[in-house]
């Protein structure tokens, strides 16, 4: 079957056409035909050396994918061929605490991962597609959607009538915007760019903030919240921005630190961490 691996942590040109044999599904697993694949900061990452070490190399990369069960392997009951999934981003979390095991079962880093024609996940590292979903848009839920989900629903309790601020316009931050759009919350949203603001708007943004043009952007969110700050962050930025999030935040505020696009060593202003009662997960 075709696939891509990495071969060495160096970008795009460590990533190279292969052709490997075609995997049997064991006991447990089912055989999946992947149709579309969809790309996440945490994909560079890895292929640039930037997300730790303990790779084996080489890797079949990407964390997520959809397509269609072709196969079945023994004692499998709830799948049949045919059916229409997405992998799960951690093979081995279906609930509970995360764990070590949890840790080493995530797609296209511990274990390889989406990007090649076939590929053998665990029967409970799957879940069914909708139908009114093709297959490239339900490629793009397991990481970036599950992500915003868990942390403006599942631990965060967003409610009708908070106000969200999303940093930039990456998968998680639109994804963000819809899930707090259809909770019924305001939200506010970053960008460096006024075109990705102006689409933004379309997709449901109640206001949007150039942080190229506005630096100081938390003072604009506090104006736009008369002086409140915003109820839940989803704070992708690290360095360049957790210290002006805690600023930008509600009393009693929930910042869910999912990223680090421009750093993972940023300052902790324990003034405003503290004085601000706020919930860092």
């Amino acid at each position: 079957m075709k696939a891509f691996q990495l071969t060495a942590g160096n970008g795009a040109d460590s990533l190279q056409p292969v052709d490997l044999p075609e995997p049997a599904p064991g006991a447990g697993e089912v055989l999946v035909r992947v149709r579309a694949n969809s790309l996440n900061y945490r994909d560079h990452m890895i292929a640039t050396g930037q997300y730790g070490g303990g790779l084996d190399l080489p890797l079949v990369p990407l964390s997520d994918g959809a397509g269609e069960i072709v196969a079945v392997g023994e004692g499998v009951t709830k799948w049949r061929t045919g059916d229409r999934v997405a992998g799960c981003f951690f093979q081995k979390w279906s609930s509970g605490p995360a764990t070590p095991e949890v840790a080493d079962s995530a797609l296209g880093g511990a274990l390889p991962g989406m990007l090649a024609e076939l590929v053998a996940l665990s029967e409970d590292g799957v879940v069914r597609v909708p139908e009114h979903l093709s297959d490239a848009e339900a490629a793009t839920l397991p990481c970036a959607a599950v992500t915003a989900w868990h942390a403006l629903i599942e631990r965060g309790g967003l409610r009708a009538g908070q106000t969200v601020l999303l940093l930039g316009t990456g998968g998680v931050s639109v994804f963000g915007l819809q899930i707090a759009k259809m909770a019924g919350a305001r939200v506010i949203i970053t960008s460096s760019s006024d075109e990705k603001l102006a689409r933004a708007k379309e997709l449901g943004a109640d206001a949007g903030i150039n942080y190229r043009t506005t630096p100081d952007w938390h003072k604009e969110v506090l104006k736009l919240t008369s002086g409140q700050g915003a109820d839940q962050v989803l704070e992708v930025g690290g360095d360049d921005t957790f210290p002006k999030t805690l600023k930008a935040l509600a009393l009693n505020g929930t910042v869910s630190v999912i990223g680090g696009v421009t750093g993972f060593d940023t300052e902790l202003p324990l003034r405003f961490l503290i004085g601000k009662l706020a919930n860092v997960h």
